[in-house]
């Protein structure tokens, strides 16, 4: 058993109900209205939560990948003007802050620079998020840890030593890890959902999972293994222009997802092997012979 980990108001742990995060990302493609979209279909499918995904381009993008030309919607542009265009900033982050509250949800994101961490703590999130890709930069790292703000923490690409060296620089004590694989969509043979378990014996903190199947099979067996909480990317139509739109849910598919887990979290029980009451009728039905323990 581990301590829950308060994000905002809400516990994220052991018997508490499984954390959902709606993970729009960059799924909004640039356009604010696309967004709120996405934040109804999170607060309809009962989520707890959105996240999106906060840059400084000029740092952020590799050097390399800066010139490169990129074919949009909006013609063609060098990969750097294509990572501005999708980004938003304060005004953007305004309105969001204001409708995700008017629907109930927590909203946060994973930053990728330091200065996006700043940025972020200007509209004082309840949590920052991790990506599975900045699990090597320390100096992002540290900056996160010094928020003093809890932290989840993706898992996808590392080894349980290169985990072992980010939790050295974060600490525990308000941690939460998320097993994850980071192929885009995720065949289930890559999914080593037994990870979970592994990652909670090892660092003691709260475990989930974050999934870029294409299914909810995994994600459900997730929880099902204790994973609590849930990170999907999500949007309004797969075949919409953008590197995650095809390893995202789109609305019914997170309807359903929450809706199961919620089932599953019903179905685990305690552990406990017992006479159930549903049960007391049937035996004294069926049983023949009744024991005197």
């Amino acid at each position: 058993m581990t301590n829950p980990v308060l994000v905002g108001d809400v516990p994220i742990g052991d018997n508490q109900p499984t954390y959902m995060i709606g993970e729009i990302g960059i799924n909004h493609n640039g356009d604010v209205e696309i967004a709120k979209k996405l934040i109804d279909v999170a607060a309809l499918a009962g989520a707890q939560s959105i996240k999106f995904q906060k840059r400084t381009p000029d740092i952020s993008t590799p050097e390399a990948q800066k010139s490169q030309i990129r074919q949009t919607p909006w013609g063609e542009m060098t990969y750097l003007e294509y990572k501005y265009r999708v980004e938003f900033g304060h005004d953007e982050y305004t309105e969001i802050a204001r409708y995700a509250a008017e629907k109930g949800l927590q909203w946060f994101a994973s930053p990728w620079d330091v200065p996006s961490v700043a940025f972020l703590e200007e509209f004082n999130v309840p949590v920052h998020k991790v990506a599975s890709a900045s699990i090597t930069d320390y100096e992002l790292l540290r900056a996160l840890r010094d928020t003093g703000k809890p932290l989840i923490l993706s898992t996808g690409m590392s080894t349980f030593e290169l985990i072992d060296k980010a939790v050295e620089v974060v600490g525990t004590d308000k941690l939460v890890l998320m097993h994850a694989t980071s192929t885009y969509p995720l065949p289930e043979e890559e999914a080593n959902l037994l990870a979970i378990p592994a990652l909670k014996e090892r660092y003691g903190v709260p475990v989930g999972y974050s999934g870029h199947e294409r299914g909810l099979q995994i994600s459900i067996a997730a929880v099902a293994l204790g994973a609590v909480a849930v990170e999907r990317h999500i949007t309004l139509d797969r075949t919409m222009w953008g590197s995650d739109h095809a390893a995202s849910l789109e609305p019914h598919g997170l309807m359903q997802l929450v809706r199961d887990i919620r089932i599953i979290e019903k179905a685990k029980g305690d552990g406990v092997k017992r006479v159930m009451p549903g049960e007391v009728e049937p035996m004294k039905r069926l049983r023949r012979v009744a024991d005197e323990v």
